[in-house]
C-alpha cells in the first residue's frame, strides 16, 4: 500500500458564539427549539441514501438529534445551532468543573465530583454528535450522502453502492492531493489509476473485514493530507516571504496544525520540486509521518472507530463479498474526504469545546500500516 500522505484544500471556518455584542453570535434559542424539533425518520430499508439523514452512525445525544432535526428542516440554522449548541456544553461542563473545586472539603464533595464526572462523560457523547453532524453537512454541501450501513447494500453476497460520487468526493482536494489520492485509491483496491470505465465495473472479492480495515486507513489518510498541506503551504509562504525580505525567518517551534515542523529549511524551497506536496511529503521521517497521521484529539479517535463499526457491522469473521472497483473505489473517496472535514471539524469544535487530548496512539499505527 502506498504510504505517501497528502492533502486538501481548507474549508471556510464556521460561525462561532462569543457574547452578546460579538460577531458571530447564535441568536437560536436552541434548547427550547430542540424541544419542539422534529426528528426525521430514517429513509427507505436499501442502500439509497433519498433525501434524509441516513446515516450509518445515528445520535446517541439529545443535541446530536436536534442538529439532525434542524439540518433537515431549518438548513440555514445549522451552524448557529450547532455553535450554541457547543457553547452550552463548553459552560455547563464549566459549571460542573466550578461546583466541584468549591466543594472540595465540604460533605457535598462527593456528590458534585460524581455529577461532574457524569457531566464529562456525557458531554464526550454530545460533543461527538455534534462532530459528527457538521462533518455530516460538509458531505452535503459537495451532494453526497454517506453511504449507509453495508448491510443494506448487500445482496446475495454481493455490495453495490450507488452513485459512485467520484467527482464530487475528488473536487473537495487541490491537484497535488488528488494526484496522491488516485495512488492511495489504486493501491488498495488493486486497480490502476486510469482505469477505464469497464474496469470499474468489473467485480472483484474482498473480505468485509478488511475492507474495514481499508476504509479506517483511508481516513487517517485522509486527515494526515489536510495537516500535510496545511504545513506545506505555511513552510512554502514563509520561504516566499524571506525570499521577496531578503531577510532570515525564525520557523515557529513546537507544534504547528497537530505537528511539529520537519527539517526542511527555507532554503530548501528554493529547489522547486520541494513546492509540490508529493515531494515535500517525502521528506517526513517517519516519526513526523507517524504524528501526524494520529488524530489529535481522543472524541475524533473515537469518532473514526464509531463510523467504522456503524458502517461494516461487529463481524470478526472472515466473511467475503463480491464487488464492482467502483464500489470501492466510492468508498475509499468518501473515507478521505471525512479524514478531511474531520480534520477541520476538530479544529473548529477545539475551539469553542476544548477537546481532550489523544494519548493512545496504538490504533493508529495499525491502521496506518494496512
Amino acid at each position: 500500500m502506498d504510504t505517501r500522505l497528502s492533502h486538501q484544500i481548507s474549508l471556510p471556518l464556521l460561525p462561532t458564539r462569543r457574547d452578546s455584542k460579538g460577531f458571530g453570535v447564535c441568536a437560536l434559542p436552541s434548547r427550547r427549539l430542540r424541544s419542539a424539533a422534529v426528528v426525521a425518520t430514517a429513509g427507505a430499508s436499501r442502500c439509497d441514501p433519498g433525501s434524509s439523514l441516513n446515516a450509518p452512525l445515528e445520535p446517541r445525544s439529545a443535541q446530536g438529534r436536534f442538529l439532525s432535526s434542524v439540518l433537515q428542516n431549518k438548513r440555514q440554522l445549522f451552524h448557529f445551532a450547532a455553535a450554541d449548541e457547543l457553547k452550552q456544553l463548553a459552560d455547563d461542563r464549566e459549571s460542573a468543573v466550578s461546583r466541584k473545586l468549591l466543594s472540595s472539603g465540604s460533605d457535598e464533595a462527593c456528590l458534585h465530583r460524581r455529577i461532574a464526572q457524569l457531566k464529562e462523560h456525557y458531554s464526550q457523547i454530545a460533543v461527538q454528535d455534534i462532530m459528527y453532524m457538521l462533518i455530516f453537512y460538509k458531505f452535503s454541501e459537495i451532494r453526497v450522502p454517506l453511504v449507509p450501513k453495508l448491510s443494506r447494500c448487500i445482496y446475495n453476497g454481493r455490495l453495490e453502492i450507488w452513485p459512485s460520487k467520484d467527482w464530487e468526493l475528488e473536487s473537495i482536494h487541490s491537484i497535488d492531493a488528488l494526484e496522491l489520492i488516485k495512488e492511495h485509491v489504486s493501491a488498495v483496491i488493486g486497480l490502476r489509476v486510469n482505469s477505464s470505465v469497464t474496469d470499474n465495473w468489473a467485480t472483484t472479492q474482498i473480505q468485509k473485514l478488511h475492507l474495514g480495515r481499508v476504509y479506517t486507513a483511508s481516513i487517517l489518510y485522509g486527515y494526515f493530507l489536510k495537516s500535510a498541506t496545511l504545513r506545506h503551504q505555511l513552510e512554502c509562504s514563509l520561504s516566499d516571504l524571506q525570499i521577496n525580505q531578503q531577510r532570515p525567518i525564525q520557523f515557529p517551534k513546537g507544534p504547528v496544525f497537530g505537528c511539529s515542523f520537519p527539517t526542511s529549511t527555507p532554503q530548501a524551497f528554493e529547489n522547486r520540486e520541494l513546492k509540490h506536496l508529493r515531494h515535500y511529503i517525502s521528506g517526513f521521517n517517519p516519526e513526523t509521518l507517524q504524528r501526524c497521521a494520529k488524530p489529535r484529539s481522543e472524541e475524533a479517535r473515537n469518532l473514526i472507530e464509531k463510523q467504522s463499526i456503524a458502517l461494516f457491522g461487529q463481524e470478526k469473521g472472515d466473511e467475503v463479498v463480491v464487488t464492482s472497483f467502483s464500489s470501492l473505489k466510492r468508498l475509499v473517496l468518501e473515507a478521505v474526504a471525512f479524514g478531511t472535514f474531520l480534520w477541520d471539524t476538530e479544529e473548529y469544535v477545539d475551539g469553542v469545546y476544548k477537546l481532550k487530548e489523544n494519548d493512545n496512539a496504538e490504533e493508529e499505527e495499525e491502521s496506518s500500516s494496512i
